[in-house]
């Protein structure tokens, strides 16, 4: 469950509510959904960023090598080695409206 106690929003969910919005069929739109995602993954796959916006940015961060911990043996160390990570940061309208969420008062 999510923050809120509400059910995560799927890929399907999404699909489903742009068909009825716009009166295409569902399994066209959940293409045109997965085809934009695998787009997202291949620029970021090639070190590219992918700015949408009003909605966010994601994009490659690379991460140096670093000392860790064993988290099996806390006096053993490990080396980390360096990699690179994908990050999304939030736009401002995104971000202004999340803000507004309100926590649940606990039950």
């Amino acid at each position: 469950m999510s923050a809120t106690d509400k059910p995560n929003l799927t890929k399907r969910e999404i699909a489903s509510r742009i068909s009825d919005a716009t009166d295409l069929q569902q399994q066209d739109v959940a293409a045109i959904v997965q085809k934009t995602l695998d787009t997202i993954v291949d620029a970021l796959a090639e070190g590219r960023n992918v700015e949408l916006r009003n909605f966010g940015v994601f994009e490659v961060k690379f991460r140096r090598a670093r000392i860790g911990r064993n988290p099996n043996n806390p006096t053993q160390t490990v080396q980390i080695p360096p990699r690179a990570v994908a990050k999304f940061k939030p736009g401002k309208i995104m971000t202004e409206r999340v803000e507004k969420l309100q926590k649940p008062a606990a039950a």
